[in-house]
C-alpha cells in the first residue's frame, strides 16, 4: 500500500532567465559569482527527493498533519522577549533566541515572519530555528534570531485600533531598524512562513537595494491572493476546511482583543506614543470589529470584506474600498521584479491554501530570485520519515518524522551567512537615530511616524509552551 501511495520526487528549481552575480568570500578576497551556481553548489538538499510517509501521501493530509500533530516535544527553543512601542500605539514583540547567549558583534541574525495567526512557538518555525541556532559543536549553525510576533499574537497585547494583515510590510520594517540599532555589524537574514512571506517579499521588493534583510528564504507564500481566494471559494474542503478555519482564527483573534478594539477611546495624548490617534481611523475599525465578530463562520473573503480591509493596516494606504483590493494591493507576486536582495522561494504544487506560486522564469521576472517547486508537501508540511519523532495524541503515539523543508532552507541560511559578500555601499539603508523624545529612527524615513522605543524585555518564553489563543488551528 506504501508503494502505491506514497511518491518521492524531485524538486522543479525555476531561475530566472539571467541570475545576477553576486559577490563571495574565497581565500583571495572577493569575486563576482553566478547566484544560480552558488545555489547549486551550496544548497544540494534541494535536488534531493521529497519522500512522504503513505500515509501522508498528499497536500490536504500533509496540511491537515501541521494543524493536528502534537510537536511539543520536538525542536525546544527558549525565547527572551523584548516589546517594541511603536509610534502608531502599537506594540510588537520581539522573542529572540538563543535567550541569554552572547555573540559577536557581527554574529548573524534570523528575522522571522511567521503565518497568519501564529507565533514564535509554531512547530514550522522552531523545525528550522532549533537546528540554526544551535551551537556548531552540536551540529547547528550557531546563529542567532528573532521572530517577528504580530500586533496581537503569541500573547503580544493590541494597544492600537490596528492589527496587521499580508499587506502591512511598516512593523517588520520598524523591526529590521530596530535590529540596525542593537545590532548594527549585524547582517539580517530574512526567513518567512505564509502570510509572513508574502510581507517579506513585499518589504524586499519596497525597499529594493536599501533592504536592511541582506537575504531571505520564503516558504508556503500565497502570492497571488486574489487567485487564492478564488480557489478556495470554488471547492467544498477550501471553502469549509481551509477558508472558514483561518477565518475563525482571525475572529478569535480578535476576540481576545476585544478591550482594544470594541469602543472608541477618545484622542489622548500617551507619553510612550508621539501621534494623536486617528479618531476617524478608530471608528472605522470599532464598527469593522463589531461587524466582523458578529459573523457566522464566515469564509476567509468574508472576513478580509468586513475587517482586514479596515483595521490591517494604517494610512495612508488602509481603509480600503473591499476585500478585493485589498487581496490585489497586498499580493506579492506583481513586485517580485523590484526585489533586488538573494532571495530563495518554496512552495508546494499540492498545497490547498495557496493555489498559484511564479513557475516561470517570465513570472520571477527578477535575478535575484530562485524559486523552487515541489509536488508534495503541503502548506508548511513537508513531512518525510526520520530517526526524529513526532507525538500524536498520547504519549503512546509516536511517530518518527522531520520537514523535509528544514534541510534547504538551513543550506540557504548558510549560504548567506558564511559565503555572500553584502556590500551595501552604493546604496546602503538609512542611517538610524534616537530622536530627543527617545525613539529609535530612520534619517529620510518612508513614512514619518515610523518608530519605536523599548518598553519591556527580559521574559523568557518557551516556544513548546507558549499558550495559544483558545480554538486556534496551528500550522497555518
Amino acid at each position: 500500500m506504501g508503494s502505491i501511495l506514497s511518491t518521492s520526487t524531485k524538486p522543479t528549481i525555476v531561475y530566472p532567465p539571467t541570475t545576477v552575480e553576486v559577490s563571495v568570500k574565497t581565500g583571495g578576497g572577493t569575486g563576482p559569482v553566478s547566484l544560480q551556481k552558488l545555489v547549486e553548489e551550496h544548497c544540494p538538499s534541494l535536488k534531493k527527493e521529497f519522500s512522504p510517509p503513505w500515509w501522508l501521501f498528499n497536500g490536504h493530509l500533509q496540511t491537515l498533519f501541521s494543524v493536528v500533530g502534537d510537536f511539543t516535544k520536538i525542536d525546544k527553543v527558549i525565547y527572551d522577549r523584548t516589546y517594541l512601542r511603536l509610534m502608531d500605539g502599537g506594540t510588537l514583540g520581539l522573542d529572540f533566541t538563543p535567550a541569554g547567549e552572547s555573540f559577536p558583534d557581527d554574529a548573524p541574525i534570523i528575522v522571522v515572519c511567521h503565518g497568519l495567526t501564529g507565533g514564535s512557538y509554531e512547530a514550522y518555525v522552531r523545525a528550522i530555528l532549533a537546528p540554526a541556532c544551535a551551537p556548531v559543536s552540536a551540529g547547528g549553525l550557531g546563529y542567532r534570531a528573532v521572530v517577528v510576533n504580530y500586533r496581537g499574537c503569541a500573547g503580544v497585547p493590541l494597544t492600537s485600533k490596528q492589527l496587521y494583515s499580508a499587506g502591512w510590510t511598516e512593523d517588520l520594517r520598524m523591526a529590521t531598524i530596530y535590529l540596525s540599532h542593537k545590532y548594527p555589524k549585524a547582517p539580517q537574514l530574512g526567513l518567512a512562513f505564509s502570510l509572513g512571506a508574502n510581507v517579506m517579499v513585499r518589504y524586499l521588493a519596497e525597499e529594493a537595494e536599501r533592504s536592511r534583510l541582506t537575504s531571505a528564504c520564503v516558504l508556503g507564500n500565497p502570492w497571488d491572493l486574489v487567485k487564492n481566494n478564488e480557489a478556495l471559494e470554488r471547492t467544498f474542503l477550501g471553502r469549509h476546511i481551509y477558508s472558514k478555519g483561518m477565518a475563525n482564527n482571525l475572529i478569535n483573534v480578535l476576540k481576545r482583543h476585544s478591550k482594544a478594539l470594541e469602543k472608541v477611546d477618545p484622542p489622548v495624548s500617551s507619553p510612550t506614543s508621539k501621534y494623536e490617534p486617528d479618531a476617524t481611523q478608530a471608528s472605522l475599525v470599532c464598527d469593522a470589529y463589531h461587524a466582523a465578530i458578529s459573523l457566522h463562520r464566515p469564509y476567509l473573503g468574508v472576513f478580509d470584506d468586513t475587517f482586514t480591509r479596515v483595521g490591517g493596516g494604517g494610512p495612508p494606504v488602509w481603509p480600503l474600498s473591499s476585500g478585493y483590493e485589498y487581496y490585489k494591493y497586498s499580493s506579492s507576486h506583481h513586485v517580485l521584479p523590484q526585489v533586488r536582495k538573494p532571495l530563495l522561494a518554496i512552495n508546494s504544487n499540492d498545497d490547498p491554501v495557496v493555489v498559484h506560486a511564479p513557475s516561470t522564469p517570465e513570472e520571477i521576472g527578477s535575478g535575484w530570485t530562485i524559486m523552487v517547486l515541489t509536488e508534495g508537501g503541503g502548506h508548511l508540511g513537508y513531512f518525510e520519515p526520520s530517526s526524529g519523532t513526532i507525538q500524536v495524541g498520547t504519549d503512546h503515539s509516536k511517530l518518527h518524522m522531520r520537514r523535509w523543508v528544514t534541510k534547504p532552507a538551513l543550506e540557504w541560511l548558510r549560504l548567506a551567512a558564511e559565503i555572500l559578500v553584502h556590500d551595501n555601499s552604493e546604496h546602503p539603508p538609512r542611517d538610524v537615530f534616537v530622536d530627543e523624545g527617545g525613539w529609535i529612527r530612520e534619517v529620510d524615513g518612508l513614512r514619518e511616524g515610523l518608530g519605536c522605543r523599548v518598553i519591556e524585555s527580559g521574559d523568557l518564553i518557551d516556544g513548546t509552551e507558549l499558550k495559544k489563543t483558545p480554538g486556534m488551528l496551528q500550522g497555518l
